[in-house]
């Protein structure tokens, strides 16, 4: 059998990434169009992004869903950690097959019946649909997103390090801080990237659970992408792939920081 990728299958990855990133090099491209038509080349020009950050719409919608990812983020980790502790360390326990199955099911359940259901639940219990309801359905389906992540690195973790922290008379939540939490902080990292991710790339949630004042930026791209697309609909996507570009970057340096310094910790404490 010979090693290495054969050219069907270097084709076939060229081809899917090609297919993946050349529409979003077209879209970065012409974001910097001089023409108003955005299928023509007229020279470049970074007039549309000036008109973007005059488009009040526009900038509300982003501020709107930079706020609503952030929460729902800091939010969906903390709950999404303690559901993956709470699978992970308790074994089994009365209700754990519920309980996992209700941590799993959004992974699988389609973003209609999610919003859908949650709307419901809105409208029955009389809450006014606006900021904190897209928060909340945001949270409910990017915390098993976090939970899976977590788990993963909980399932390797190595035991011994708690229990000889507790046996020096450490109290249980300061081991959790103190030797845990730094150990399983670039899993914790990732999820809180990841739901961060979901919640700004989100629409139809989001269109579900929204209301009056409301409106989150890909809402807005929506809507107006409908009408036409426009040189300022290309600027502020490419504006927002940037964002999540940044973070992505910043998110991986922090966690490969954090992975060298654990096992750096772990020589350490081998050697000794």
């Amino acid at each position: 059998m010979r090693k290495g990728l054969s050219w069907f299958n270097v084709t076939s990855i060229a081809l899917g990434f090609a297919f993946l990133y050349i529409p979003i090099i077209l879209l970065v491209v012409y974001s910097f169009n001089a023409s108003r038509l955005v299928t023509v080349w007229a020279g470049f020009s970074t007039h549309w992004y000036w008109q973007l950050f005059q488009n009040e719409q526009l900038l509300d919608a982003a501020w709107v869903t930079l706020r609503v990812a952030f929460i729902t983020a800091s939010v969906a980790t903390v709950l999404g950690t303690m559901a993956a502790i709470t699978l992970t360390r308790y074994g089994r326990f009365n209700g754990r097959m519920l309980f996992s199955g209700m941590i799993y099911a959004p992974l699988v359940m389609p973003e209609v019946i999610t919003g859908l259901s949650l709307l419901l639940l809105f409208v029955a219990v009389n809450i006014d649909r606006g900021f904190w309801t897209i928060t909340l359905a945001h949270i409910t389906f990017t915390m098993c997103f976090v939970c899976v992540v977590v788990q993963s690195r909980l399932v390797t973790f190595d035991r011994s390090l708690e229990e000889a922290a507790l046996d020096l008379g450490c109290p249980p939540l300061k081991t959790f801080l103190v030797v845990t939490l730094p150990i399983i902080l670039p899993a914790v990292i990732s999820g809180w990237m990841l739901a961060f991710t979901l919640s700004l790339d989100d629409l139809v949630i989001a269109s579900f659970t929204t209301g009056p004042g409301a409106t989150t930026l890909p809402m807005r791209i929506y809507s107006q992408v409908r009408l036409g697309v426009t040189p300022e609909i290309n600027a502020a996507c490419t504006l927002l792939i940037a964002i999540v570009t940044v973070v992505v970057i910043i998110t991986s340096i922090m966690t490969k920081r954090q992975e060298m310094e654990r096992q750096k910790a772990e020589r350490l404490a081998a050697a000794g």
